[in-house]
């Protein structure tokens, strides 16, 4: 019998955005702000803090990243990515008013219901301050649902800080403290932020590990580094979450690129806590 598919969604084809603003982030960085083309669509679409999208250049293919906007701020949703291939290169020549497609979300969420009345600890490397600007804005805006609130975030150079404005405005928050860093030789004149690693900054920093959360992202080195320093301040590895988008090509665990032994990053993540990172197989 044969069997009929007019009413199965096609699970490949994407919404269709418009770029509505284009932000210029740091060298070969940009962001993206996108609305639905469609007005029924936009009215029916959710997403949760963590998950991720599918973004396409069309002719030249797609790439993953997360959402970077947070799902409190409505009518639109914002990506931010690195101009690094054939795909990146592609989205980095549009401009506002063009169209792109975007398939999704895909993926679980940061656990932010649980986290409720905890003190939250964001540790960000370069490029990897996008998957967590979205928990970031998620937090603040619902603010009197967490206790303390501390981002450390590190770049190898003060030009390679993504989301300038908007540290400026969490540094200018009392509720909010913002420790900056970049590189050693990568500071300018007028720097005020600290110089040094981000693990050797996170010491310095101290954050306290009781009742707290830590949300850590960037450079693999970066992480191995900066995860003793966390568990040598008292950070246990199921209250240390981290997202693995990176790993991820099709977003609904059909072409196999971010399985690792029986885990698909694509639908059993991004969001792992580093207790079940640990588990992974020896391969990751």
């Amino acid at each position: 019998m044969a069997v009929a598919t007019s009413n199965i969604p096609n699970i490949y084809k994407p919404y269709l955005m418009r770029i509505e603003k284009v932000t210029v982030e740091a060298p070969g960085v940009r962001t993206f702000r996108l609305v639905f083309t469609n007005p029924e669509e936009a009215e029916k679409f959710t997403f949760q803090a963590g998950q991720f999208a599918e973004y396409s250049s069309f002719g030249d293919g797609e790439s993953t990243f997360c959402i970077a906007s947070s799902p409190t701020r409505k009518g639109y949703v914002e990506c931010t990515f690195r101009q690094a291939g054939r795909v990146t290169s592609g989205l980095a020549s549009k401009d506002v008013g063009d169209v792109i497609g975007f398939r999704g979300p895909y993926g679980n969420t940061f656990p932010l219901e649980a986290w409720e009345g905890k003190n939250i600890v964001f540790v960000a490397g370069g490029i990897a301050l996008p998957p967590m600007r979205c928990v970031i804005w998620n937090v603040l805006d619902l603010r009197d649902k967490y206790k303390d609130v501390t981002i450390l975030y590190g770049a190898r150079t003060v030009a390679d800080l993504v989301y300038k404005d908007e540290l400026a405005e969490w540094d200018a928050r009392p509720d909010v403290r913002l420790v900056t860093t970049v590189d050693p030789g990568g500071e300018t004149p007028d720097w005020k932020g600290q110089i040094g690693f981000v693990p050797a900054v996170v010491e310095k920093a101290a954050p306290s590990a009781e009742n707290s959360i830590a949300v850590v992202c960037g450079p693999p080195i970066m992480i191995k580094f900066t995860l003793p320093v966390l568990s040598k301040l008292g950070f246990k590895p199921e209250n240390i979450f981290t997202t693995l988008e990176n790993r991820m090509k099709c977003g609904v665990g059909k072409c196999g690129r971010c399985n690792v032994g029986k885990t698909y990053v694509c639908k059993d993540g991004p969001v792992f806590t580093f207790a079940q990172v640990k588990e992974l197989p020896p391969e990751y």
